[in-house]
């Protein structure tokens, strides 16, 4: 990654920021966008971010889902935002939970939040740089996460993602 231009990056909660958290989202039917999500995530694109999602998805460990199911709906969501020119350049999520039910997954993952883990996995794979970058989350747990790695965090109550976009990058934009 040596050479590669650093850019800074916008670390999006998924459940609660992009779409709407209706519990266990793990098929395209259940998904509800955000208002204007797409807008959002086109702002951060064209503005010279990366985007990356990064959510905690117990719902593999609960037996709801599996990861193949998982990963088709995500490839799903950034092909649909993608039609309205929304880049989603990489995705993270944590499938494990102590209290599960699925063998394999019935750890505290250190990707889970508010551990940092998938923060330090995509700013490894991606020439992120630290200024400028930021994490939108819905729960505390997501700005901690934020927070372990130095990066400002803001919560997200839910509403017009793209207006809440456009404040936070007016008030971390680096020159």
């Amino acid at each position: 990654m040596s050479g590669a231009v650093q850019r800074p990056a916008a670390f999006l909660d998924r459940d609660g920021v992009v779409n709407h958290d209706d519990g266990y989202m793990g098929t395209r039917e259940r998904i509800r966008w955000m208002p204007n999500a797409a807008k959002a995530i086109r702002r951060l694109n064209d503005a010279g971010y990366f985007v990356f999602f990064f959510t905690n998805q117990s719902g593999v460990a609960r037996g709801f889902f599996t990861e193949a199911e998982l990963n088709i709906l995500h490839d799903w969501m950034r092909a649909e935002l993608a039609a309205q020119g929304a880049v989603v350049d990489d995705v993270r999520y944590c499938p494990h939970h102590p209290e599960g039910t699925v063998a394999g997954y019935l750890e505290d993952h250190h990707w889970r939040k508010p551990a940092p883990g998938m923060i330090h996995d995509l700013m490894e794979h991606w020439p992120v740089r630290h200024a400028g970058s930021f994490v939108i989350g819905d729960r505390a747990s997501d700005i901690e996460a934020g927070r372990a790695v130095g990066l400002p965090g803001f919560l997200f109550a839910g509403g017009d993602l793209d207006a809440f976009v456009a404040e936070v990058m007016a008030q971390t934009s680096v020159r």
